[in-house]
């Protein structure tokens, strides 16, 4: 089975510190690398996280203020010395196209890896290509700034016992499963009487963001909503002048959600210690986790 995780590269706001880069995060996910927002510094932190960066095929750009998309270039080239040869998708706001050209030629390389871009014009369905379907709704940024949904395909899980008693197994359970019907023993076994569907998890990334219905859409049943909390609800003035959100107000979004898992990040460099924010949080939504640079979070079925 392929790594299922979450890595966080990076946990800052506006600018890294002594102790948080940039914020940076890679979910490893079925066999793929989808990278959000890299800062400045993430190929660097690849390497701290011991995470080879050949793993990206996807990357996605919330908006075009510095401390989420500076290290787009600097991944892009990375990933062209390495001489990837699965494409790269990379999603971003439409409006930002003139940023996303300049940071990907922002230097003299020689380019031999495929980019795909997904410029996205409109919240809704972006991308449904069998492996991941993605969805976007703007947020509240006063720039154009897009929050992300990916959810994997649903999956067929057998009974095992049930084929077992009737028989069924190798080639007629791949036959099953295509069809939706076996004949066995002159009676037709339908697929939902030896298996059920295990609805496929969905992982949402909010940051950036006055709190919103859009927000909450995103994380509808979310198993996993990385979400920002830059300030403490003491400064929740400030957090609202600089379109921003406190801890309190990520949980509560993950509440009225109903995500599964929290895990906050893009802290103010006012805040030492981020477990400050993390137990604001949990006082409404237990079940949160605090980001932190290089730790890995499980992602598992």
């Amino acid at each position: 089975m392929s790594v299922r995780d979450i890595v966080i590269l990076g946990c800052s706001s506006q600018q890294p510190t002594r102790f948080r880069n940039h914020g940076a995060y890679l979910v490893r996910w079925n066999g793929e690398g989808l990278l959000f927002d890299p800062g400045e510094g993430t190929q660097r932190q690849f390497i701290f996280a011991d995470v080879a960066p050949p793993v990206v095929t996807r990357i996605f750009i919330s908006h075009f203020h510095g401390d989420h998309c500076l290290g787009l270039g600097s991944m892009l080239m990375r990933l062209n010395l390495d001489k990837v040869t699965h494409p790269i998708h990379c999603y971003y706001p439409a409006g930002g196209k003139k940023f996303f050209d300049r940071l990907r030629y922002c230097c003299s390389y020689k380019e031999n890896i495929h980019v795909v871009e997904h410029p996205v014009k409109k919240g809704g369905l972006v991308e449904d290509d069998g492996k991941f379907r993605i969805e976007a709704e703007f947020l509240d940024h006063g720039i154009e700034n897009i929050g992300w949904r990916i959810t994997e395909p649903d999956t067929i899980k057998f009974h095992k016992e049930d084929l077992k008693k009737l028989g069924i197994g190798g080639p007629s359970v791949r036959k099953l499963e295509k069809e939706g019907k076996i004949c066995v023993d002159d009676r037709w076994v339908l697929l939902d009487e030896v298996s059920h569907v295990r609805p496929g998890d969905t992982f949402s990334y909010v940051v950036d963001t006055r709190p919103c219905s859009e927000a909450i859409e995103l994380a509808k049943g979310a198993k996993v909503l990385i979400c920002e909390s830059t300030y403490l609800d003491e400064d929740r003035a400030m957090a609202n002048e600089y379109h921003h959100m406190t801890a309190k107000q990520a949980a509560l979004i993950a509440k009225e959600a109903g995500v599964k898992t929290l895990i906050l990040t893009h802290f103010s460099a006012r805040y030492r210690d981020p477990e400050l924010l993390g137990d604001e949080a949990r006082a409404i939504f237990p079940n949160t986790l605090v980001a932190d640079d290089l730790r890995k979070f499980p992602f598992p079925k």
